[in-house]
C-alpha cells in the first residue's frame, strides 16, 4: 500500500549504521526526513549522503532528523560510509537503515517493480513531530535530489502549520506569503498580519512573511 499525504509514517525497528533503530521513539518529537536509496557504493546516492551530511547545522537549525535506507546490510553501509566521506569531503553524520530483509521498503512501498525487485527507488518522505507524513516525492535512480527544495519545502511547511498563510510558487523563506482564502475576517487579519496586505484579488492576498 503506498503512503499518502497525512498517513501517519509506518513504525518500525531496523538496523542500521548507527544500531537499531525504533523510528518513532527515534523521530521523538522531531521533524523527520527519511529517504531511500537503490543501492549502496552507486555514484548518484554517494553524491546525495555526502551533501545531506555537509547540511546537517541547516536541518539541526529546523529541528529535523535525517535518516537514509537500502537494503544492503550493515557492514556494506560502513565500507560505503568510508567512500562518501572520503570522496565528498564531509562526514556522514546520520543513520542508514540496513533494509536487508526489505521488512521497511516494504512498509514504505519503496520496491520498484518495474525497474528491479530488489532496489529501492529514490524516494523521500517529510514526517511531522505528529508522525504524519507532510511530503512524498520519487525520482528516477538516474536522478539527484534537490535538497535545497527539501530545505524549502520544510521551511514551508513549518511556517504554514504556525500562520494561517500558504506560499506561492518559487516561495522562498523571507518572501511574501499568501493569506488563506477561509481567513475573511478583518480585525484578525490586521492582528495577524500588522504589516497590511496587497489584493491582487479577492482570493489573493499577499502579505510579508510572518516570523516563524
Amino acid at each position: 500500500m503506498s503512503i499518502r499525504l497525512g498517513d501517519i509514517a509506518p513504525d518500525f525497528e531496523q538496523d542500521s549504521s548507527e544500531g537499531r533503530i525504533r523510528f518513532h521513539e527515534w523521530l521523538g518529537s522531531s521533524w523527520g526526513v527519511l529517504f531511500s536509496h537503490p543501492a549502496d557504493f552507486t555514484p548518484v546516492c554517494t553524491t546525495e549522503l555526502g551533501f545531506t551530511a555537509k547540511l546537517k547545522d541547516q536541518f539541526a537549525a529546523r529541528g529535523v532528523k535525517v535518516i537514509a535506507l537500502s537494503v544492503d546490510p550493515v557492514d556494506s553501509h560502513h565500507r560505503w560510509i568510508e567512500d562518501i566521506n572520503d570522496t565528498q569531503g564531509t562526514l556522514v553524520n546520520f543513520p542508514i537503515i540496513a533494509d536487508a530483509d526489505r521488512k521497511v521498503s516494504d512498509l514504505y512501498d519503496l520496491i520498484h517493480p518495474n525497474a528491479n525487485d530488489t532496489l529501492t527507488v529514490r524516494s523521500l518522505f517529510i514526517i511531522d513531530p505528529n508522525k504524519k507524513v507532510r511530503l512524498v516525492i520519487t525520482y528516477p535512480a538516474s536522478t539527484g535530489r534537490n535538497f535545497n527544495e527539501i530545505l524549502r519545502v520544510i521551511d514551508s511547511l513549518q511556517l504554514t502549520d504556525n500562520h494561517k498563510v500558504a506560499t506561492p510558487a518559487n516561495w522562498q523563506d523571507g518572501d511574501d506569503v499568501v493569506i488563506v482564502p477561509s481567513l475573511k475576517d478583518e480585525d484578525e487579519i490586521r492582528q495577524r498580519f500588522p504589516r497590511g496586505y496587497k489584493a491582487v484579488r479577492p482570493y489573493l492576498r499577499l502579505t510579508p512573511q510572518p516570523n516563524r
